[in-house]
């Protein structure tokens, strides 16, 4: 894509501004360290643009606090750029191992699924995160069909980005932008575990 100019122009029937403002179906996958980063970093593009940001974060735990969130919180409240609402699913339910764990934390993704959908057909918001997304599609928490239909058929100028490992290839094929972070090297291949400033 030399200059920013698209290889293909396609026979659509839209004009260039059209296509150029079409809303995005995006995923970050993939083995390496930075999908959420990434999107936190398109949420602060669009904060910048003045459009409400949701992010619906899953799996990590509701206690953590990441610097993202703390810095989106602190924009969306300036009075400057768009409002930022977070919602925490869960207590970090990927890693908790007790009875009756699973199903509570399947629950809770059931939740956050049906708050995403009726967001979607009210256009709470420009931009959505959807963090961790893909595990509740993996473990079958959610109906595959019903997630699709509701991202592909949202309405109006919703952009929406998912990230996670191993985002299923039904939502690879539906997706308009797909990022696939590699991972080459990481601190915890040497036994490290995150740290300040770099995982949070």
């Amino acid at each position: 894509m030399p200059q920013g100019k698209p290889a293909v122009v396609p026979d659509d029937g839209l004009t260039t501004r059209q296509r150029r403002t079409r809303p995005l179906l995006i995923v970050h996958t993939g083995p390496g360290k930075g999908k959420s980063t990434a999107a936190f970093g398109m949420a602060l593009r669009a904060w910048n643009q003045g459009w409400p940001v949701g992010v619906f974060q899953f799996v990590k735990s509701a206690k953590w606090r990441i610097g993202e969130e703390r810095a989106l919180r602190v924009l969306g409240d300036s009075g400057e750029g768009g409002p930022v609402t977070w919602h925490k699913m869960g207590e970090g339910w990927s890693w908790i191992q007790r009875p009756g764990a699973e199903e509570d934390h399947a629950a809770d993704a059931r939740e956050g699924w049906a708050q995403i959908k009726r967001d979607l057909a009210a256009q709470t918001y420009r931009f959505y995160v959807l963090d961790e997304f893909t595990y509740p599609l993996k473990w079958g928490w959610l109906d595959a069909d019903d997630v699709l239909a509701a991202l592909t058929g949202r309405p109006g100028s919703q952009h929406v980005v998912i990230t996670g490992r191993d985002a299923p290839e039904w939502l690879v094929e539906a997706a308009d932008l797909v990022t696939e972070m590699g991972k080459v090297r990481h601190p915890m291949d040497a036994g490290q575990k995150g740290q300040k400033g770099i995982e949070w």
